[in-house]
Parts: structure tokens; sequence; C-alpha cells
């Protein structure tokens, strides 16, 4: 290669912020304290006697006399806090969470009472069709109602604690303290080392196909109190109600219920330690997961591993989607980005999420002022920039270059309509919509590099 060539290939290289920059190491350091669980239990139900029983141990290593503490008023209350804050739809008995912190009192003592008795009777689930992120496709959710919205957070209060305490450090997934970035971190710092044969796994459906049976087993391993018991089960036998259907799924958990994340972490928590117990460097955030490996034989046998896990869990891999890839040559997608060798990308979906959420907020007929449409876009970049920072730079030069492509196509249309305010040009500068409020990703990016630079610290 010759020396010019070489050196303008360097002045070309696409910068790449590591995931390890994306906090500065005092506040990384204060939100790796967060996972300790003294930190987050709920200190309404988690005394310090029991909280020193999660390490020292419990009588038969099962967890006795926990009813109690889910049905307190005082556990209720709290759990309904959270809910009505949330505001979430209404489940099929149209109860709002209005509606439930107008009467919330008494709701707590009726479900206090209900409880207490073993009366209480989960209402079935209301299903709801939502589109999947950057995708034509629908994916179902369930909507609990607000009152089993409670009690299910109630019973998260008191579960909690103990299934976290047992569950592996490369688990990301609806744990405290632990984020999106820091198992995307964690891949980084692999890739970095040399692992970069790749196990992209994929399970096809996996919330609607945990075996009932075998997830209640895994629970009845930590938990011995029946009551408690018979009252998760029964959260997982609630029927779905669908228009005018209903029907009670054999197996799964409903996406959208509170139990669902923990659950679901639970289910292959015995994978996580398995896989470490073999020396693979898996990181799994819920279902989502990857195994790095240092070579295509090591890739192979970890993929084998992962298959005969899978099928005495009951569960199955998306045939498609279940791969060995050598990261160096093929990219692999991970928590909405795309790895391939030093390059970091939005994945596919992602983008394709990012360019329509673009195009409903700048048709090119608008009646709208710019200064409102620019400040709509401004919301949605920001929020976007926040998680993708760490792309190559080149990805926010072509997401402005298209920003201002269809402001200008508006300005051109109305232009088009009132002859009279035609300017003597039509190029609107960059400049022009600068001044207008628009924040451009290329210049966040840059001004995110240099505020990791060592003299800005």
């Amino acid at each position: 290669m010759a020396k010019g060539t070489k050196r303008r290939t360097n002045n070309y290289l696409p910068v790449t912020v590591p995931f390890s920059a994306a906090t500065p190491a005092g506040e990384l350091e204060e939100r790796e304290s967060t996972r300790e669980i003294p930190a987050w239990a709920n200190r309404c139900v988690w005394t310090d006697r029991m909280l020193n029983a999660l390490t020292v141990g419990v009588r038969g290593g099962r967890w006795h006399a926990l009813s109690d503490k889910v049905e307190s008023e005082l556990n209720l209350f709290t759990s309904a806090r959270k809910v009505v804050g949330k505001d979430g739809a209404a489940g099929v008995d149209h109860q709002s969470t209005d509606d439930f912190a107008e009467h919330e009192i008494d709701e707590i003592r009726r479900l206090h009472r209900q409880l207490r008795e073993g009366t209480y009777r989960p209402r079935p689930v209301r299903r709801v069709w939502v589109p999947k992120p950057g995708s034509s496709q629908e994916r179902p959710l369930g909507i609990p109602t607000v009152r089993d919205r409670v009690v299910q957070t109630a019973i998260l209060n008191v579960l909690e604690p103990i299934f976290d305490n047992e569950f592996h450090e490369r688990s990301f997934g609806f744990r405290h303290g632990r984020s999106c970035h820091d198992a995307l971190r964690v891949v980084e710092q692999q890739l970095d080392e040399g692992k970069v044969f790749v196990v992209d796994a994929d399970l096809q459906s996996y919330f609607d196909t945990i075996p009932k049976d075998r997830l209640m087993q895994l629970v009845q391993a930590k938990i011995s109190d029946r009551r408690l018991l018979a009252l998760i089960r029964s959260f997982l036998d609630q029927s779905i109600l669908e228009e005018l259907s209903e029907w009670t799924p054999e197996a799964g958990v409903p996406q959208g219920a509170v139990l669902s994340p923990l659950l679901s972490n639970l289910y292959l928590s015995e994978l996580d330690h398995w896989m470490a117990a073999l020396g693979y460097e898996m990181v799994r955030y819920c279902d989502d997961f990857v195994i790095l490996c240092g070579s295509q034989a090591e890739a192979e046998s970890a993929l084998e591993e992962v298959k005969r896990f899978v099928t005495s869990a009951g569960l199955t891999l998306h045939p498609e989607k279940t791969r060995v890839v050598d990261s160096r040559e093929t990219s692999f997608d991970f928590l909405g980005y795309s790895f391939r060798w030093k390059f970091r990308f939005p994945r596919a979906k992602s983008r394709r999420k990012m360019v329509d959420r673009i195009r409903q907020l700048t048709p090119r007929k608008s009646g709208q002022s710019m200064t409102q449409t620019i400040a709509e876009v401004n919301a949605v970049t920001t929020g976007w920039f926040t998680y993708f920072r760490h792309s190559n730079w080149n990805v926010f030069d072509a997401y402005d270059g298209m920003i201002r492509r269809r402001l200008r196509r508006q300005l051109l249309k109305r232009h088009r309509r009132n002859p009279k305010r035609l300017p003597r040009t039509l190029r609107w500068p960059n400049a022009y919509f600068m001044d207008l409020g628009f924040r451009s990703l290329r210049n966040a990016h840059t001004r995110y590099v240099q505020s990791l630079s060592p003299g800005n610290h």
C-alpha cells in the first residue's frame, strides 16, 4: 500500500467511543454499589435479619413464612404507590390507576383481607398487540388489572432479593444497578481480548414457551411457603382475554406482567451458571445472550452445550437466527447494536425504527412551524443519541443529512404554494436549521468525545 493511501485511510477511520467510557468512574462506582441487595431491597419487607440470612443461608435452603409479608398493608400500600405512579392501562375490569388511587385505602384493605383469607383470585389478562420496533410485525402484550399488578408487585418485593442473590453476575436484564450498556461493555471487552468467535443465539418465543411446571419447581427450590406458592401459580395460570375469546395458555409467562421479568431470569439462571462453570464467556440480558470465544471450535462446542440445555428446558432455538460468527468478517447484533470487528453501528431494526420515527415527524405537508418540528425531532434524537453514542461517527452524519433533507422538502413545499415567499436560493444552509435550534448528532458526538479527553476531567 502506498504511503499516501495509508495516510488517507487513517484519516477516515471512524471514531468509536468505548462502552467503558459511558459513565465517569465515580458515577460507575456509585451505580455498581446499587447492585448490592441491601441498597434496593424494600425495607417494608426486608429486615436486617432477613438480609443477613441471604448471606449465611436459611434452614434447609428454603424460605418459610413469607405470605404475611406479601399481604401486609404496608407492602401493599408501597406496591400500590409504585403501580399508580406508572399510570399503566386498565385491565379487563376497566379500572384505571386513577380509579384505584381514588379508593386506595379501601382497595388495599380489601386486598389484604382477601390475601389473608385465601380468597384472592387473579382476573384474566387483557391481550393487546403492539408493533415490534423496526418491524412490520406485532407482538402480544398482556395487561393485568391494576389490583393484580399491585399484588404481583407485593410478591416481587418479597421474592426479588431471594432469587437475585443467586443470579450470575453476567446476567444484566431487569436487575438493579445493571443496564444494557453494562452488558455491552463486557461484550466489547471480550472482543478486544480476542474472543471474536461469537455464538449468536435466539430463543424462539421465549416468554410464551417457558414450561410452567418446571418454572414452579425452580421457585419451590427456594420457597416453601405453600400459600405463596399457590398465589404465584394462580398468576401463571391466568387466562388470556382477547376481544371475545378467553383461554388459558399451557406454557409461558405473560409479557407485561410484573413478575414475568424475575421469573424469566430465574428460568435461565441455570444456563448462566452452567456455561460459566464450563469456562465460557456468556453475556445475557433477559432472553438475549451471546457467548464470546477464542476459536471456532470453542464456539461450536459452546453452541452444542446451549442446544442441550434448551432441549432439556423445553425451549426452542430459532433455527435461522442462531449461529456462530467470526465477528471480524460477519456482524452480530446485541441489545440494539451491530458489532463487526472494531465497528459499532445501530442494528438494522434500530435504524429502521429511527428512520420511521423521523419520517412521521417530518411529513412533506405540515401545518406547524419549522421551530416546532425541529423541537420534536430533537426530543427523539436526544434520547436516541444517549443510547447509540458509542456508534461510529459516520452514523451521526448520515442521520443529520437525512433530517435536514426532509426539513428542506417541507420548506420547498411551502414556498411552492406561495411563490412570493420564494427566496433567492432554496439551499437553506445547515446554519439555517442550527439557528432554529436543530441539534446535530454529529456535533453531539464530537462534544461527547471531547468531554472524555483527559484534559476535561
